[in-house]
């Protein structure tokens, strides 16, 4: 129970109780420390993603429960959910997910909003995180005219910008080459440093064989296979 996330025997289905219901995470239960990296890795369809939107707030579970920070957060209302997801977690999309005809200020400070903070507050926070990622003289420019792993590095500053205690990415290599993956795991690895957990699905090996990688949790058919410390 003093793990920082914590799941017990938590069940996912989706269109339940129908001809196309889909078990997709089957009784999972599962502990991470503050500060770990763990890697949830599975073919498609083994229940990674589904299981890193539960721990990230972003679905419910059917059954089970999910305590983050020592809250359980399973059953509390959206408006609770979207509380701790913004001042909790920072998210990595496999897509990028980012707003392609705006900037790369204007959305790396969307999560910002809305907040009692200062535009020129909201600013400077930006610019230091992109500063910090090497990319603040594409502060002003359109999404749409950076380079795959430009855009990859707005998505990670966009995770940072609420200063989130826990970083989740779904399938962060998924849309990049070999020298931009080794940036990206860089620059994870550089947030685990700086004290950050970091929880990732993937089916990469380039990732989860990666040294600042802590634990491994292998998963088939929406159930844990296999726990490896590494």
């Amino acid at each position: 129970m003093d793990s920082l996330i914590w799941t017990e025997q938590v069940t996912k289905r989706y269109n339940p109780r129908k001809p196309d219901e889909i078990l997709a995470v089957d009784d999972v239960s599962l502990h991470i420390e503050k500060g770990e990296v763990v890697v949830l890795k599975g073919p498609s369809g083994s229940g990674k993603t589904t299981l890193l939107s539960l721990i990230g707030c972003m679905g419910r579970p059917t059954s089970g429960r999910i305590v983050i920070e020592g809250k359980d957060v399973a059953k509390l209302p959206e408006r609770f959910l979207t509380l701790i997801r913004r001042r909790t977690f920072g998210i990595i999309f496999q897509q990028f997910n980012l707003i392609r005809n705006v900037s790369v200020l204007e959305n790396v400070l969307l999560p910002l909003y809305p907040v009692e903070i200062s535009f020129a507050e909201m600013r400077l926070r930006g610019g230091k995180i992109l500063e910090d990622l090497g990319i603040q003289n594409r502060m002003h420019m359109k999404v749409n005219k950076l380079s795959g792993g430009e855009q990859q590095r707005v998505a990670i500053a966009r995770a940072l910008i609420n200063g989130p205690e826990i970083i989740i990415a779904d399938e962060p290599t998924a849309h990049l080459d070999r020298k931009l993956s080794t940036d990206l795991l860089r620059i994870l690895e550089d947030l685990n440093t700086a004290g950050k957990t970091i929880v990732i699905a993937t089916h990469d090996p380039f990732v989860y064989d990666h040294h600042f990688v802590k634990r491994t949790v292998e998963m088939r058919d929406g159930r844990l296979l296999n726990i490896q410390q590494t």
